[in-house]
């Protein structure tokens, strides 16, 4: 539960911060009262097929915001030899999120960075994940905002998994 602070920042009863304010399909806060997309909850523990189903399902729909949030959840709870690849795959999904947006800079940045942390893992990927598959497309899409293309999110959303 959030609460709003006489400094207008919502806080937990912990007092953490947390943004109670609705957020459009791309996470961009949107006023007070304004209905938004569905947030995810936070802090949830999924086993990497049902981490990676709910992402695709959320980068399907036009939401990396809500899928780096997905990753991050897997990042933050997971074994600590797979935080590197999930963090990996959360700075992919927020530089979707930011080419998305028009910020091309850091959209194209942050699309590198997650492409290296694949990169670098060495470790056998959970789920089906399609490791390389994912480096070409953040390396491609990184080129793409390069040149000043548009983005749509679903329209550019990758393919978490190997084809079967």
């Amino acid at each position: 539960m959030s609460t709003s602070r006489s400094d207008g920042r919502d806080r937990d009863e912990e007092g953490r911060a947390r943004n109670a304010r609705p957020r459009d399909g791309l996470g961009r806060p949107l006023p007070y009262g304004t209905p938004g997309v569905e947030r995810q909850p936070e802090g949830i523990v999924r086993t990497p097929a049902e981490t990676l189903t709910e992402a695709q399902d959320l980068l399907d729909a036009g939401r990396p915001f809500h899928a780096h949030e997905v990753f991050e959840d897997a990042w933050k709870s997971g074994p600590g030899s797979e935080r590197a690849l999930w963090r990996a795959l959360a700075q992919a999904a927020v530089g979707l999120t930011h080419a998305a947006r028009g910020n091309a800079r850091g959209g194209a940045r942050l699309l590198r960075r997650g492409a290296d942390g694949l990169a670098a893992w060495t470790g056998e990927a959970p789920a089906g994940l399609d490791t390389e598959g994912l480096i070409r497309w953040a390396r491609a899409l990184a080129a793409r905002v390069d040149r000043g293309a548009p983005v749509d999110a679903a329209g550019s959303a990758p393919r978490l998994r190997r084809a079967a």
